[in-house]
Protein backbone atom coordinates (compact mmCIF):
# COMPACT_ATOMS: atom_id res chain seq x y z
CA UNK A 1 0.00 0.00 0.00
CA UNK A 2 1.35 3.72 -0.54
CA UNK A 3 1.50 5.71 2.15
CA UNK A 4 -1.88 7.87 0.94
CA UNK A 5 -3.80 3.98 0.91
CA UNK A 6 -2.64 3.40 4.60
CA UNK A 7 -3.83 6.53 6.46
CA UNK A 8 -7.16 6.23 4.19
CA UNK A 9 -7.58 2.74 6.08
CA UNK A 10 -6.60 4.03 9.15
CA UNK A 11 -8.96 6.95 8.96
CA UNK A 12 -11.88 4.22 8.29
CA UNK A 13 -10.72 2.60 11.39
CA UNK A 14 -9.82 -0.47 9.34
CA UNK A 15 -6.94 -2.81 10.28
CA UNK A 16 -3.83 -2.09 8.41
CA UNK A 17 -0.86 -4.19 10.12
CA UNK A 18 3.21 -2.74 9.98
CA UNK A 19 3.91 0.30 10.78
CA UNK A 20 1.29 3.11 12.47
CA UNK A 21 0.77 6.13 9.89
CA UNK A 22 2.62 9.44 11.63
CA UNK A 23 1.79 12.86 10.64
CA UNK A 24 1.93 16.27 12.03
CA UNK A 25 -0.61 19.03 11.01
CA UNK A 26 2.67 21.15 10.89
CA UNK A 27 6.15 20.94 10.70
CA UNK A 28 7.59 23.79 11.56
CA UNK A 29 11.30 23.39 11.91
CA UNK A 30 11.88 23.38 7.80
CA UNK A 31 14.90 25.83 8.29
CA UNK A 32 16.63 23.42 11.03
CA UNK A 33 15.94 20.64 8.71
CA UNK A 34 16.07 21.66 5.25
CA UNK A 35 18.01 25.77 5.54
CA UNK A 36 14.60 26.49 4.23
CA UNK A 37 11.37 28.99 5.63
CA UNK A 38 8.46 26.81 6.00
CA UNK A 39 6.14 27.93 3.28
CA UNK A 40 3.40 29.59 5.68
CA UNK A 41 6.11 31.76 7.19
CA UNK A 42 7.04 33.01 3.59
CA UNK A 43 6.39 36.87 2.79
CA UNK A 44 4.94 37.45 -0.58
CA UNK A 45 4.05 40.90 -0.99
CA UNK A 46 5.22 41.33 -4.45
CA UNK A 47 3.80 37.67 -5.86
CA UNK A 48 1.97 40.16 -8.07
CA UNK A 49 5.33 41.50 -9.50
CA UNK A 50 7.50 38.21 -10.01
CA UNK A 51 7.87 36.79 -13.27
CA UNK A 52 6.06 33.61 -14.17
CA UNK A 53 9.26 32.19 -14.05
CA UNK A 54 9.77 33.20 -10.41
CA UNK A 55 6.55 32.22 -9.80
CA UNK A 56 6.71 28.78 -10.77
CA UNK A 57 10.20 28.52 -9.25
CA UNK A 58 8.90 29.78 -5.70
CA UNK A 59 5.37 26.82 -6.28
CA UNK A 60 7.54 24.24 -7.15
CA UNK A 61 10.01 24.71 -4.46
CA UNK A 62 7.21 24.88 -1.65
CA UNK A 63 5.53 21.61 -3.52
CA UNK A 64 9.61 19.87 -3.01
CA UNK A 65 10.06 21.15 0.98
CA UNK A 66 6.48 19.40 1.49
CA UNK A 67 7.19 16.10 0.22
CA UNK A 68 10.79 16.13 1.45
CA UNK A 69 9.75 16.73 5.24
CA UNK A 70 6.91 13.90 4.55
CA UNK A 71 9.59 11.52 3.46
CA UNK A 72 12.28 11.96 5.84
CA UNK A 73 10.41 12.03 8.70
CA UNK A 74 8.06 9.00 7.73
CA UNK A 75 4.43 10.92 6.97
CA UNK A 76 1.91 9.38 5.16
CA UNK A 77 0.00 13.19 5.32
CA UNK A 78 0.49 16.12 4.41
CA UNK A 79 -0.98 19.24 5.19
CA UNK A 80 -0.68 22.17 3.38
CA UNK A 81 -0.68 26.10 3.94
CA UNK A 82 -1.96 27.57 1.03
CA UNK A 83 0.73 30.86 0.19
CA UNK A 84 0.02 32.71 -1.14
CA UNK A 85 -4.01 32.28 -0.97
CA UNK A 86 -6.37 31.90 -3.37
CA UNK A 87 -7.72 29.66 -5.71
CA UNK A 88 -5.69 29.43 -8.10
CA UNK A 89 -1.93 29.10 -6.09
CA UNK A 90 -3.97 26.44 -4.07
CA UNK A 91 -4.87 24.28 -7.01
CA UNK A 92 -1.21 25.07 -8.80
CA UNK A 93 0.53 23.77 -5.21
CA UNK A 94 -1.82 21.09 -4.92
CA UNK A 95 -0.96 20.22 -8.84
CA UNK A 96 2.63 20.53 -8.33
CA UNK A 97 2.81 18.46 -5.23
CA UNK A 98 0.82 15.43 -7.17
CA UNK A 99 3.00 15.88 -10.21
CA UNK A 100 6.03 15.25 -7.94
CA UNK A 101 4.60 12.49 -5.64
CA UNK A 102 1.80 11.08 -7.29
CA UNK A 103 -0.54 9.46 -5.66
CA UNK A 104 1.97 8.38 -2.48
CA UNK A 105 0.47 11.03 0.18
CA UNK A 106 -2.75 11.82 1.84
CA UNK A 107 -2.95 15.46 1.27
CA UNK A 108 -5.27 17.81 3.55
CA UNK A 109 -5.71 21.68 3.72
CA UNK A 110 -7.53 23.65 6.56
CA UNK A 111 -11.58 23.73 6.25
CA UNK A 112 -13.19 24.51 9.60
CA UNK A 113 -16.00 26.57 9.13
CA UNK A 114 -16.87 26.86 13.26
CA UNK A 115 -16.56 29.01 15.86
CA UNK A 116 -13.62 29.41 17.77
CA UNK A 117 -11.71 30.49 21.18
CA UNK A 118 -11.39 34.21 20.64
CA UNK A 119 -8.36 35.87 20.76
CA UNK A 120 -7.92 37.80 24.44
CA UNK A 121 -8.30 41.11 22.84
CA UNK A 122 -12.21 40.78 21.83
CA UNK A 123 -12.81 37.51 23.83
CA UNK A 124 -15.64 39.63 26.12
CA UNK A 125 -16.80 40.97 23.27
CA UNK A 126 -17.67 37.48 21.53
CA UNK A 127 -18.50 36.54 25.34
CA UNK A 128 -21.71 39.01 25.45
CA UNK A 129 -22.32 38.91 21.73
CA UNK A 130 -23.28 35.03 22.41
CA UNK A 131 -26.15 36.59 24.83
CA UNK A 132 -27.19 39.60 23.13
CA UNK A 133 -26.82 38.47 19.41
CA UNK A 134 -26.61 35.04 18.66
CA UNK A 135 -28.28 35.54 15.37
CA UNK A 136 -25.10 37.77 14.14
CA UNK A 137 -22.85 34.94 14.92
CA UNK A 138 -25.26 32.15 13.32
CA UNK A 139 -24.95 34.64 9.97
CA UNK A 140 -20.80 35.06 10.34
CA UNK A 141 -20.89 30.64 10.75
CA UNK A 142 -23.44 30.51 7.71
CA UNK A 143 -21.42 32.23 5.12
CA UNK A 144 -17.93 30.90 6.30
CA UNK A 145 -19.62 27.64 5.91
CA UNK A 146 -21.30 28.41 2.14
CA UNK A 147 -17.21 30.13 1.16
CA UNK A 148 -15.74 27.12 2.24
CA UNK A 149 -17.83 24.50 1.08
CA UNK A 150 -18.32 26.08 -2.34
CA UNK A 151 -14.10 26.04 -2.20
CA UNK A 152 -14.35 22.12 -1.40
CA UNK A 153 -16.60 21.83 -4.60
CA UNK A 154 -14.46 24.20 -6.48
CA UNK A 155 -11.13 22.37 -5.77
CA UNK A 156 -13.25 18.61 -6.38
CA UNK A 157 -14.70 19.85 -9.59
CA UNK A 158 -10.87 20.87 -10.96
CA UNK A 159 -9.57 16.97 -10.08
CA UNK A 160 -9.36 15.12 -7.02
CA UNK A 161 -5.94 16.44 -6.13
CA UNK A 162 -7.14 16.56 -2.01
CA UNK A 163 -8.20 13.71 0.19
CA UNK A 164 -9.54 15.78 2.63
CA UNK A 165 -9.77 18.71 5.32
CA UNK A 166 -8.24 19.29 8.63
CA UNK A 167 -10.99 21.44 10.71
CA UNK A 168 -8.51 23.69 13.11
CA UNK A 169 -10.98 25.80 15.26
CA UNK A 170 -9.77 25.32 18.74
CA UNK A 171 -12.89 25.01 21.40
CA UNK A 172 -11.19 24.09 24.87
CA UNK A 173 -8.55 25.79 26.96
CA UNK A 174 -6.31 23.13 29.37
CA UNK A 175 -9.49 22.59 32.19
CA UNK A 176 -12.57 23.53 30.30
CA UNK A 177 -13.74 24.05 26.43
CA UNK A 178 -14.70 28.07 26.05
CA UNK A 179 -18.15 27.20 25.16
CA UNK A 180 -20.68 25.74 27.57
CA UNK A 181 -22.53 22.32 26.78
CA UNK A 182 -25.49 24.55 25.97
CA UNK A 183 -23.72 26.75 23.70
CA UNK A 184 -21.76 24.50 21.73
CA UNK A 185 -24.78 23.18 21.13
CA UNK A 186 -25.85 26.48 19.67
CA UNK A 187 -23.21 27.86 18.16
CA UNK A 188 -20.95 24.87 17.10
CA UNK A 189 -22.66 21.35 16.41
CA UNK A 190 -24.92 22.65 13.68
CA UNK A 191 -21.96 24.45 11.27
CA UNK A 192 -19.71 21.36 12.78
CA UNK A 193 -22.29 18.34 11.63
CA UNK A 194 -23.54 19.87 8.12
CA UNK A 195 -19.87 21.05 7.17
CA UNK A 196 -18.67 17.14 7.61
CA UNK A 197 -21.90 15.76 6.38
CA UNK A 198 -21.19 17.90 3.14
CA UNK A 199 -17.16 17.17 3.15
CA UNK A 200 -18.51 13.20 2.95
CA UNK A 201 -21.21 14.30 0.29
CA UNK A 202 -18.17 15.25 -1.97
CA UNK A 203 -15.50 12.24 -0.79
CA UNK A 204 -12.95 13.89 1.25
CA UNK A 205 -12.24 13.04 4.90
CA UNK A 206 -11.91 15.26 7.81
CA UNK A 207 -9.97 15.12 10.87
CA UNK A 208 -11.26 17.31 13.46
CA UNK A 209 -8.61 19.16 15.70
CA UNK A 210 -8.90 20.99 18.81
CA UNK A 211 -6.11 21.41 21.54
CA UNK A 212 -7.49 21.50 25.20
CA UNK A 213 -9.63 19.20 26.95
CA UNK A 214 -12.32 18.42 24.98
CA UNK A 215 -13.85 15.55 27.26
CA UNK A 216 -16.81 17.74 28.24
CA UNK A 217 -17.88 18.16 24.23
CA UNK A 218 -16.36 15.04 23.10
CA UNK A 219 -20.02 13.52 22.34
CA UNK A 220 -20.86 16.71 20.72
CA UNK A 221 -17.66 16.38 18.17
CA UNK A 222 -18.28 12.40 17.44
CA UNK A 223 -21.81 12.84 17.17
CA UNK A 224 -20.74 15.24 14.25
CA UNK A 225 -18.94 11.98 12.70
CA UNK A 226 -15.69 13.43 11.72
CA UNK A 227 -13.41 10.58 10.79
CA UNK A 228 -10.75 11.68 13.10
CA UNK A 229 -10.15 13.50 16.01
CA UNK A 230 -7.03 15.33 16.84
CA UNK A 231 -4.92 16.38 18.86
CA UNK A 232 -5.79 14.41 21.85
CA UNK A 233 -4.28 17.02 24.19
CA UNK A 234 -2.73 15.39 27.80
CA UNK A 235 -2.16 18.87 28.92
CA UNK A 236 -5.77 19.10 29.00
CA UNK A 237 -6.30 15.84 30.96
CA UNK A 238 -7.14 13.80 27.34
CA UNK A 239 -6.10 10.51 27.24
CA UNK A 240 -6.77 7.59 24.74
CA UNK A 241 -8.45 4.96 27.32
CA UNK A 242 -10.63 7.74 28.47
CA UNK A 243 -11.80 8.89 24.82
CA UNK A 244 -12.49 5.57 23.79
CA UNK A 245 -14.36 4.65 26.81
CA UNK A 246 -16.64 8.22 25.99
CA UNK A 247 -16.84 7.32 21.92
CA UNK A 248 -16.29 3.83 21.30
CA UNK A 249 -14.03 2.09 18.79
CA UNK A 250 -14.89 3.52 15.40
CA UNK A 251 -13.39 7.15 15.21
CA UNK A 252 -10.11 7.33 14.55
CA UNK A 253 -7.76 9.43 17.08
CA UNK A 254 -4.70 11.23 16.15
CA UNK A 255 -1.95 12.33 18.63
CA UNK A 256 -1.46 12.32 22.44
CA UNK A 257 2.22 12.52 22.81
CA UNK A 258 2.82 15.46 24.88
CA UNK A 259 4.42 18.15 23.01
CA UNK A 260 5.18 20.66 26.08
CA UNK A 261 7.26 17.38 27.10
CA UNK A 262 8.80 17.18 24.09
CA UNK A 263 10.15 20.78 24.40
CA UNK A 264 10.80 20.71 28.21
CA UNK A 265 10.84 17.49 29.52
CA UNK A 266 14.05 15.35 30.27
CA UNK A 267 15.02 12.39 27.15
CA UNK A 268 13.58 10.03 30.30
CA UNK A 269 10.06 11.63 30.12
CA UNK A 270 10.21 12.30 26.34
CA UNK A 271 11.16 8.58 25.82
CA UNK A 272 8.13 7.35 28.39
CA UNK A 273 5.50 9.62 26.94
CA UNK A 274 5.94 8.54 23.75
CA UNK A 275 5.76 4.83 24.66
CA UNK A 276 2.98 5.12 26.66
CA UNK A 277 0.99 6.79 23.70
CA UNK A 278 2.00 4.69 21.59
CA UNK A 279 0.75 1.40 23.15
CA UNK A 280 -2.95 3.38 24.07
CA UNK A 281 -3.34 4.40 21.03
CA UNK A 282 -2.38 0.66 19.38
CA UNK A 283 -4.56 -0.81 21.88
CA UNK A 284 -7.23 -1.78 19.59
CA UNK A 285 -4.94 -2.80 16.67
CA UNK A 286 -6.75 -0.20 14.33
CA UNK A 287 -7.60 3.23 14.14
CA UNK A 288 -4.78 5.41 15.59
CA UNK A 289 -2.20 7.66 13.56
CA UNK A 290 0.80 8.56 15.96
CA UNK A 291 1.90 12.18 16.21
CA UNK A 292 2.43 14.93 18.92
CA UNK A 293 -0.49 16.84 20.57
CA UNK A 294 0.03 19.85 18.77
CA UNK A 295 2.89 19.97 15.97
CA UNK A 296 6.43 20.06 15.58
CA UNK A 297 6.43 23.95 16.37
CA UNK A 298 9.08 26.78 16.27
CA UNK A 299 11.15 26.36 19.33
CA UNK A 300 10.71 22.57 19.54
CA UNK A 301 14.13 20.90 19.75
CA UNK A 302 14.75 18.83 16.50
CA UNK A 303 16.65 16.38 17.96
CA UNK A 304 13.56 15.98 20.77
CA UNK A 305 11.31 15.02 17.47
CA UNK A 306 13.49 12.74 15.73
CA UNK A 307 14.19 10.59 19.17
CA UNK A 308 10.30 10.44 18.99
CA UNK A 309 10.46 8.98 15.83
CA UNK A 310 12.85 6.70 16.49
CA UNK A 311 10.84 5.07 18.99
CA UNK A 312 7.96 5.13 16.19
CA UNK A 313 10.02 2.99 13.59
CA UNK A 314 10.96 0.35 16.72
CA UNK A 315 7.75 0.05 18.34
CA UNK A 316 4.96 1.17 16.55
CA UNK A 317 4.45 -1.57 14.46
CA UNK A 318 1.19 -3.74 14.22
CA UNK A 319 1.53 -7.38 13.86
CA UNK A 320 0.65 -8.42 10.38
Amino acid sequence: MTNRERFIRTLRCEKIGGQVPTFELVFFLTMEAFGQVHPSHRYYAQWNQMSAGEKKLHMKNMAQLYIDTAQRYGHSAIFIHPNPEGFENTQWLLEEIRDISGNEYYIMMHGDTTQKIPGGNNMMEFSVRMYEEPETLHEESKKKMERLLALAEKLDSHGHLLDGFALCSDYCFNVNPFFSPEQFDEFIVPYLKETIAEYRRMGYYTIKHSDGNILPVLKQIAACNPHAIHSLDPQGGVSIPRVREIIGDDICLIGNVNCGLLQTGTDEECCADVLRALNEGMAKQRGYIFSTSNCVYTGMPLRRYEMMLKIWREKGRYPF
